[in-house]
Order: structure tokens, then C-alpha cells, then sequence
């Protein structure tokens, strides 16, 4: 996920995204509770594209201020 695609979305859209990326960490986290995750690196990228869409929601607030 690139930044400057995160920057063309509205606030919904990124709200949506950031719903959906939490739910994919959650997912992710119960599989490597139960062991079935074969792929731990997912959880990092997955961390940092919710970084990304935070900074990008923080850019917009401050921007509409």
C-alpha cells in the first residue's frame, strides 16, 4: 500500500480501510495464537499500513483545521 494512493481517498475511505486492516490484524493474531500462521512477517507489513493510514487521517485533520 503506497502513501500517496492512502492521500487520494476521503475520510470515509480511509476510515473503511482502517476498519478493515484492523480486522485483518485481528485475524492475523488469532492465527499465530492458534498456531496456524506460517507467515509471522504479515503482521508487521499489516502494522505498518495502519500506521500509514492513521498519519494520513492525522494529515487531513490538521489540514482541515
Amino acid at each position: 500500500m503506497k502513501t500517496s494512493d492512502l492521500r487520494a481517498k476521503d475520510k470515509a475511505q480511509l476510515d473503511k480501510e482502517l476498519g478493515d486492516l484492523l480486522k485483518a490484524q485481528f485475524s492475523l493474531r488469532m492465527q499465530r495464537a492458534t498456531q496456524q500462521l506460517t507467515n509471522t512477517s504479515q503482521i508487521a507489513k499489516i502494522r505498518r499500513d495502519i500506521a500509514r493510514v492513521k498519519t494520513v487521517l492525522a494529515e487531513k485533520a490538521r489540514a482541515g483545521k
